[in-house]
């Protein structure tokens, strides 16, 4: 008896997969050895990407239900791209939502109940002829992502439905099929019972995202493999143990092989029947062991034969021997405690959204190899198979998660309220959410960089996501099992294998590791790296060292999800939640990459790097102390480079070579030549472990790790300048006059109003006390505004109740003293000091008073025409770099230009600081400007095309003025950016400013 679809299945619990074929791993196979070996594209599949012809319908009341029929006529559709997104594709809109539901103040539902007068519908068609090497086959089609709901007909027959979005469905198409040309026809529902369980942080779309292919098999064919390579005590006797189930007609024999990474025999055997289903066994002396710092990959080599001894079939699979277990309540890998140096990662492009591409997935792949990130979890979804290829072959650790999150049925602005969470304890979910954790396991088992299975993400806890972490063991015991939300609900802390907390603060995961812990401890998610962010990292990964238990964590997250819009001119920008018209919408939230969503690197990737180094370089003036962190790699594989630097400036650079085994520290001593710092001045070593020998992700002479050490020799001394200076006291203006410039100050305005150097003025506006910065995402979540918004005023509302001129011999000084209205206590006062060379030294003074907020800066800020916009920094860089993020920058000698020193955060906020400013030079492209140098302490300093207060008006980075001006910000303390979370963490105290405690910095301008 026909099955007749019926959209009510869109709302039934206890439908979500018809004539699906049951989930199966996901190797390749192929007709031949050569073409096994040459992993060539599989010639028993077929594509069906491209253009499809497609109409778009608000509900379903408006979709054309009889478009599968033969003879419908579609002819005068549109055409949309598979794979892709509707809403991506001029169909309807993006919509981008955090915890809530996206239909919450629209629809007032309960699971399983969906919206009925808001469920696009995508309506596709596909037109194909059977390739010719599938005809009078058996023929299948795959769909690798259908969000959310999927109805499949062939040749006006119905073949099949599905839910969940992120796994394989596939159906049988032969008996549905003609001579010629088909008609495929897919109907696809953005709302389903299964999208209560996809309430993921990220963007809501609809339709055909991942590939569409058909495929066929051989006559004996393995439907299913499950590799188990495994581990004696020692790690040096192995087992290759493989599980195959068959299609098709009986085998009358199966071998195997296994070679090496250079194609050399292993070992090789006979596969035993049972039942009908074959296994596969061979030993393997001294395998080498896969981990991420030595990716090795073994192949597997299956061929299947037929009653008449002709092989039919080879599967090639790659096999990784590695052992990964929990031993006296620490995780380890291969006998090593593991540190998860990670990140969690969601599939996006700014054009594409999650339809990635392979040339997506090898620039992150390559992206984090590159800055020293060892792990990845998949948030919170399987990803592409091929994403899992890469970690395999690149080495990377995967927590693979499956897709789930009920984030909006527990949790409502911020307070949990699980009165009607699921799944929790609703047995009839459990079919639902079990076929999940199932096509998971059975796709992705034989990828030897997964690790850990994880149950899904923020959905409470309960017997259902129990009884998922039974099964994840019960089938696969060589993995750990996660789970973060039993942290809400102990009752059910067995469903986790390790205590995994989001956003927890130091403080919080010393206490649960001081406390006897039952468990190791990782954050599943850290550092809420959300605009200017990834401030006090450090404190997290200084926990790596005091605690074993402690075992690392992953940043939230990889890459920001913005998406290209125009803005009304037709200019092109990246926009976030609500920039589509989307309500409701979390707006901004939705940008917390240490990547850009157009996969440039975020300045914050700079501190990731070397937190996250598994080599430590701890120089002094006569050699470098190496701590070896990783856990099999000797750093003989590595160059060590070693140099000398005299204010920012190259003395000397040289090698040695060092062989620290893993876990171990060693020291080794510099060779300098004879008398090579004796001249006064700042001195810098340098140490830099590189790359010996090229790999797939970067060539030789690749920096991995990095230390410094600065010492001083001698004094430093300002030299007297010489000259003449005339002053000239006017009604309101005093002029400082010297050969060839003009210093002026202005009583009126209460500051220094000119700096006219060879008739070239450079003050475009004059120095004023700052204490603002524009706010950060983690200001905002903070309520930066409300607790110190005073500042605001006070950085805008001044008075000068005070000026004094002083003549020297060889200076001419002049101070102001302000008041502001925020407190009467408050004072700054700002002494110029004018020298005979023109140069101006400026020393700010602050007076505090009691019962204040803290200051985000302290700042003196002044405008120069636009013109002088290039930079020459010596400090702390080349990234921008606070007080709390700026362990990984380096003292250098730095140049970029003012344009670029802006990062490029979604949202206009404070960027583009450096910290450790000894000096900057700020130029035209003839080389004429001013330096800024410091006096006795080291600055912070900020060059933008605008104020603090122009980017604090704007929303959008196009909302931004036209840039007439460069703004100088020479600070000498800003508070830290933070980044324990985004939504209330303030940051550290040690990163704060008092408004109690007495400030100050002083600097010189110099023309250049």
């Amino acid at each position: 008896m026909k099955t007749v679809p019926t959209i009510n299945w869109l709302s039934d619990l206890k439908v979500f997969a018809i004539n699906r074929l049951p989930a199966h791993s996901d190797h390749c196979y192929y007709e031949s050895m050569e073409e096994a070996r040459s992993a060539v594209s599989m010639k028993m599949s077929h594509e069906l990407n491209g253009n499809w012809k497609f109409t778009y319908s608000l509900n379903p009341d408006n979709r054309p239900k009889d478009f599968y029929r033969s003879e419908f006529n579609c002819s005068g559709w549109g055409d949309i791209s598979v794979p892709g997104h509707i809403q991506l594709q001029g169909y309807g809109k993006p919509q981008y939502v955090n915890t809530m539901y996206p239909w919450d103040g629209h629809n007032e539902i309960r699971p399983p109940e969906i919206p009925t007068d808001h469920n696009p519908v995508g309506s596709y068609v596909k037109f194909f002829n059977v390739p010719a090497n599938m005809q009078n086959k058996p023929v299948f089609i795959s769909f690798q992502g259908v969000e959310s709901a999927f109805y499949v007909w062939l040749n006006g027959e119905f073949v099949g439905y599905s839910e969940d979005s992120f796994t394989p469905a596939e159906f049988e198409l032969t008996p549905y099929l003609t001579e010629g040309e088909n008609k495929l026809a897919v109907e696809v529902y953005q709302r389903s019972t299964g999208s209560w369980l996809e309430d993921q942080d990220f963007w809501r779309f609809s339709g055909i995202f991942r590939d569409v292919y058909l495929y066929t098999v051989p006559e004996i064919h393995v439907s299913d493999l499950h590799v188990h390579p495994e581990l004696d005590s020692t790690f040096t006797k192995g087992t290759l143990k493989a599980d195959l189930k068959l299609q098709g007609l009986p085998a009358s024999k199966i071998t195997a092989i296994l070679v090496d990474a250079k194609g050399d025999l292993v070992a090789s055997t006979n596969g035993e029947e049972n039942g009908g289903n074959w296994s596969i066994s061979m030993s393997v002396d001294n395998p080498r062991l896969w981990s991420a710092e030595s990716p090795y990959l073994y192949k597997l080599f299956i061929k299947l034969y037929n009653k008449s001894n002709s092989l039919v079939e080879v599967v090639p699979q790659k096999v990784g021997f590695r052992n990964f277990e929990l031993v006296d309540k620490i995780m380890r890998l291969n006998g090593e405690r593991i540190v998860f140096k990670g990140v969690n990662r969601h599939e996006f492009n700014p054009r594409r959204g999650r339809a990635i591409t392979k040339e997506d997935m090898l620039w992150d792949i390559k992206t984090l190899k590159l800055h020293n990130i060892n792990a990845v979890r998949t948030s919170h979804y399987p990803n592409q198979s091929y994403w899992y290829e890469l970690c395999d072959e690149y080495g990377v650790y995967v927590i693979d998660e499956m897709n789930l999150e009920t984030h909006g049925s527990w949790q409502k602005m911020g307070a949990v309220e699980p009165s009607w969470n699921i799944p929790g304890n609703k047995a009839e979910w459990e079919d639902i959410v079990m076929d999940r954790a199932i096509s998971m396991v059975e796709r992705d088992k034989n990828h030897p960089s997964i690790l850990i299975w994880s149950c899904g993400n923020e959905s409470y806890a309960g017997e259902v996501i129990l009884n998922v972490s039974k099964y994840f063991k019960k089938v696969d015991p060589s993995r750990l099992v996660h789970y973060e939300g039993v942290f809400h609900n102990r009752d059910y802390n067995d469903t986790s294998d390790m205590e995994s907390r989001m956003y927890a603060k130091p403080v919080d995961i010393e206490k649960y590791l001081t406390e006897n812990p039952d468990k190791p401890y990782i954050s599943c998610e850290y550092m809420h790296a959300m605009g200017n962010s990834l401030g006090g990292m450090y404190k997290y990964t200084d926990l790596e060292h005091k605690y074993p238990m402690f075992q690392g964590g992953f940043i939230w997250d990889y890459i920001d999800q913005s998406i290209y819009k125009k803005d009304r001119y037709g200019n092109e920008y990246l926009s976030y939640g609500g920039d589509f018209d989307d309500r409701p919408t979390d707006y901004g939230f939705c940008t917390n990459g240490i990547v850009y969503a157009n996969r440039e690197l975020s300045p914050k990737m700079q501190e990731v790097k070397f937190l996250y180094q598994n080599f430590k370089l701890l120089p002094d003036q006569t050699g470098v102390i190496v701590k070896n962190e990783s856990l099999f790699s000797n750093t003989a594989d590595y160059v060590m480079e070693y140099s000398l630097f005299l204010e920012g400036k190259e003395l000397y650079r040289d090698t040695l070579l060092t062989a620290v085994e893993p876990q171990c520290e060693g020291r080794f001593e510099f060779t300098w030549p004879v008398n090579i710092a004796e001249t006064s001045g700042e001195y810098s070593v340098q140490t830099s472990l590189k790359l010996k020998e090229n790999t797939l992700w970067a060539v030789a002479g690749y920096e991995v790790a990095f230390g410094q050490f600065v010492y001083q020799v001698g004094s430093r001394e300002i030299s007297p300048a010489q000259g003449e200076l005339r002053v000239v006291r006017g009604d309101v203006n005093i002029g400082v006059h010297g050969r060839d410039f003009i210093v002026m100050f202005s009583k009126g305005v209460g500051s220094l109003v000119s700096l006219n150097y060879a008739g070239r003025e450079m003050i475009a506006l004059p120095p004023a006390p700052l204490f603002w910065r524009a706010t950060t995402d983690n200001d905002r979540g903070f309520s930066q505004i409300y607790h110190s918004g005073l500042w605001y005023t006070a950085s805008l509302a001044r008075k000068c109740v005070d000026i004094q001129v002083e003549e020297k011999e060889k200076e001419v000084d002049l101070s102001f003293t302000y008041k502001f209205s925020i407190n009467n206590d408050v004072e700054v006062k700002t002494v110029y000091t004018v020298y005979p060379d023109g140069s101006v030294r400026v020393k700010s003074e602050y007076k505090g008073a009691e019962n204040l907020p803290q200051l985000p800066i302290f700042a003196v800020s002044f405008k120069v025409p636009a013109d002088y916009d290039q930079l020459e920094w010596y400090a702390m860089g080349p990234e921008e770099n606070y007080s709390d993020r700026n362990t990984g920058a380096r003292l250098g000698i730095f140049k970029n230009q003012v344009s670029n020193n802006l990062s490029g955060y979604v949202m206009p906020q404070e960027s583009g600081n450096r910290t450790g400013v000894r000096r900057v030079s700020l130029t035209n492209r003839d080389g004429n400007g001013i330096r800024i140098t410091s006096v006795n302490e080291p600055l912070e300093c900020n060059f933008s095309p605008y104020t603090a207060f122009e980017l604090e008006s704007a929303q959008h980075v196009y909302e931004l003025p036209n840039g007439h001006y460069t703004v100088l910000t020479v600070a000498g303390k800003q508070m830290g950016v933070g980044g324990d979370d985004s939504w209330g963490a303030p940051v550290h105290n040690e990163h704060l400013i008092r408004a109690d405690q007495d400030m100050e910095f002083e600097f010189i301008i110099q023309r250049i």
